[in-house]
């Protein structure tokens, strides 16, 4: 089901996220609770102000299906481009590792990955002439949280944020993790002035994929999937 969507751009000053799939906007109803944190792990991570219950119970309800929940997770975490999203979770689209917390009224379910990365965050729902919206703050979404035991996603994007990309923002340029696929390989796209760069080979060879290597025992080589057909922002030509 698609969600209706509003923008809130946030400050990033203020260590704020901009929800990706932000609901509808609805008044709230008042109803007070508290979560049950019974055998849950880390279910300090995040605190869903009882304003956003009501808003979110009152959502779900209307639902044809029963037993909707919301799953929460968080897009590219530990990098500038991190972004909290909340997303209906019906029966069965949860995923494993993902931690459940009961709520009165529904369940949310926490991405075990993005769980360091909520730490401290809120979810909050508040009322402005348009009716109200959620907004969220998640002050360590962005943070590295990178150790040995960390995922290899992670790994990835924190070498690429922290060693590659301030090297090719030289040239107006930046590559980002897209996927790993199943033999190892790291799936990576280039933007700004390295899309379509007649020397992306050379980037890719001698600089990006010696230096993931290096660092990332587990990976087997880079795949550059980027379109070079468009030159228009391209360094060199």
């Amino acid at each position: 089901m698609q969600l209706n969507q509003k923008t809130h751009d946030m400050s990033r000053t203020h260590g704020e996220d901009q929800i990706a799939l932000v609901i509808a906007c609805r008044n709230a109803n008042g109803y007070h609770s508290r979560p049950n944190y019974s055998g849950i792990r880390k279910a300090k991570m995040i605190e869903i102000s009882e304003a956003a219950q009501s808003y979110l119970r009152d959502l779900l309800g209307k639902q044809e299906e029963a037993d909707v929940g919301i799953r929460v997770f968080v897009a590219q975490p530990g990098t500038p481009h991190a972004e909290t999203c909340i997303a209906y979770c019906r029966p069965g689209e949860e995923q494993a590792g993902d931690v459940p917390v009961a709520y009165d009224g529904f369940t949310a379910w926490f991405e075990e990955r993005s769980t360091p990365y909520l730490e401290e965050a809120m979810v909050d729902y508040q009322e402005d002439r348009m009716g109200g919206q959620l907004t969220i703050k998640a002050p360590n979404a962005r943070v590295p949280k990178v150790g040995p035991d960390a995922p290899v996603e992670d790994r990835i994007n924190y070498v690429l944020y922290n060693e590659v990309n301030p090297g090719l923002a030289a040239h107006g340029g930046m590559v980002t993790l897209v996927e790993i696929v199943d033999d190892g390989i790291a799936v990576l796209q280039f933007g700004g002035g390295c899309q379509g760069c007649a020397a992306v080979d050379i980037t890719l060879k001698n600089g990006v994929e010696k230096t993931l290597l290096e660092q990332i025992p587990e990976l087997k080589g880079i795949r550059d999937a980027t379109d070079h057909t468009v030159t228009e922002h391209a360094y060199y030509r």
